[in-house]
């Protein structure tokens, strides 16, 4: 049995149903557990009787800690204070053998059972994804900063040695957990939201294993470094890695960035001018996301706003609302929603 988690709430509901429908679709025998950070999320997918999902209110998660943090950092520094005590959360109380966190971004074209399969094959107890950053990129501060690793499949299970790498990243998250980089001191490690605390696992752990499948952990940060395969024997998605030469067939994206300029177009930031490879990644995903969006409006009255901002920084909020989706690196990037089914 797969077992998955994630968290969102009822502004990225759109994003967490895209990715549950991509796993119906693709993964064998699976469960995604979804701790839902409002209350209109939890009714709606209580609503919708979805097969291989389950729901936590918040409330039952939420421990004296977590709300005094909660008062303490903005909505996505306490999203990403939450990760790791999700996973612990969920594990204990469905007693499951193992449980990946997945981003709620996060679209599956292909069964991600591979990966199960590659952490039996090593017999690791903790699996964590690379960025997989071009070399020219790292060198760059801010992708540096980001941190080696990503929190968007991480695998965990059951073992002591598993639940004590999950303990320590929790109780890290609780020290310490916000939207700005930690350069490291004497007496303390660097640090960037729940993120860089993943470089630490293979220092201070055993059986922690990183995942070598180059058709997973592809995202806009590392588009560029792939061409599209020539496989078309089946409906699948096959990529060319340009430095292993090797093609791959692509388990997931992981659509971070994607910017709504109005709700005719949208900004999809992909780092990439291979308008074909992105296009044939970026277009069902968009396409369901749409017809997601239209569903929710019409049972349960939900409508997303273009000009989204979780940032309690008021400068900060109005660029993220009204300069961050205008930010073009390539014209071929913005995507006339009206023409999708073209």
């Amino acid at each position: 049995m797969q077992n998955y988690c994630t968290l969102f709430d009822s502004k990225y509901i759109d994003k967490g149903l895209a990715l549950y429908y991509s796993l119906e679709r693709n993964a064998s025998e699976y469960m995604l557990y979804v701790l839902c950070m409002d209350e209109k999320t939890y009714q709606i997918l209580e609503d919708l009787h979805l097969n291989n999902l389950r729901t936590v209110r918040l409330n039952e998660f939420e421990t004296t800690e977590l709300l005094k943090l909660k008062a303490e950092r903005n909505r996505p520094e306490y999203c990403w204070t939450c990760t790791a005590a999700s996973i612990e959360y969920m594990m204990q109380r469905f007693k499951l053998d193992n449980c990946t966190y997945i981003d709620t971004d996060l679209y599956f074209y292909s069964d991600p059972i591979v990966l199960m399969n590659e952490i039996k094959k090593e017999n690791a107890q903790v699996g964590i994804m690379e960025h997989r950053f071009a070399e020219s990129d790292w060198k760059k501060e801010k992708y540096r900063r980001a941190g080696k690793y990503c929190v968007e499949y991480n695998y965990f299970d059951n073992s002591i040695n598993a639940q004590n790498v999950l303990k320590w990243w929790k109780e890290e998250c609780f020290k310490w957990c916000y939207s700005r980089y930690e350069p490291a001191d004497v007496n303390d490690i660097e640090k960037y939201g729940d993120q860089k605390y993943l470089e630490q696992f293979p220092l201070r752990f055993s059986n922690v294993h990183v995942f070598e499948n180059l058709g997973a952990g592809v995202a806009p940060w590392n588009l560029k470094q792939y061409s599209l395969g020539k496989n078309t024997k089946d409906n699948n998605i096959y990529l060319v890695h340009k430095e292993e030469k090797s093609e791959t067939k692509l388990v997931f994206y992981h659509f971070q960035n994607v910017k709504y300029i109005n709700k005719d177009f949208v900004n999809i930031n992909s780092q990439c001018n291979d308008q074909e490879m992105k296009m044939k990644i970026y277009k069902p995903y968009l396409t369901e996301i749409e017809s997601i969006r239209k569903m929710l409006k019409e049972r349960y009255g939900l409508v997303f706003s273009s000009k989204k901002s979780y940032s309690s920084n008021v400068v900060k909020a109005f660029i993220q609302r009204n300069i961050m989706p205008y930010r073009l690196r390539a014209f071929g990037d913005i995507v006339n929603l009206k023409k999708l089914k073209d």
